[in-house]
């Protein structure tokens, strides 16, 4: 796997086709969930992507520096792997660089995610505690948590 982040102003359009694509591909078509995932923030953010060996985009997250979803805190969102690589521990290494970045790029602070509340222990397992403040987005359920420094 080879990882690869930058700002949204340093995408090449060929790169931003393929975010939004492996976005709408898993958010919008395999969840059936019908809405709008360019909300504004990716200009501010920076963009993780993951590629296979052949080039393609198999993973991707979207790194918020404080106060853009959160008041008070940097998030990591839009945690996408595609069908073709889960189960083989891409989503772990995924979140592992993105914390990392996280800290590097936005300092040493805690970081805020809205987590798919299936999906609880899997963060858990990274550090993050959930807040207890589970919400419909969308129609899935997501609960807020925190890793701390």
């Amino acid at each position: 796997m080879h990882f690869t982040c930058l700002p949204f102003a340093e995408l090449t359009p060929q790169e931003l086709y393929e975010i939004l694509s492996l976005r709408q591909e898993v958010f919008v078509v395999e969840q059936n969930c019908p809405y709008l995932d360019t909300d504004g923030k990716d200009q501010e953010s920076f963009h993780l992507m993951c590629r296979n060996d052949a080039g393609q985009l198999v993973a991707y997250t979207r790194l918020l520096p404080k106060g853009l979803s959160y008041p008070n805190y940097m998030s990591i969102g839009r945690v996408v792997n595609a069908p073709s690589v889960r189960g083989q521990g891409v989503g772990k290494l995924l979140m592992e660089k993105s914390i990392a970045l996280c800290l590097h790029l936005f300092g040493n602070e805690p970081i805020k995610i809205g987590a798919q509340s299936y999906l609880l222990a899997f963060y858990a397992s990274l550090g993050f505690v959930s807040t207890g403040e589970e919400y419909l987005e969308d129609g899935i359920p997501h609960t807020k948590m925190v890793r701390d420094i």
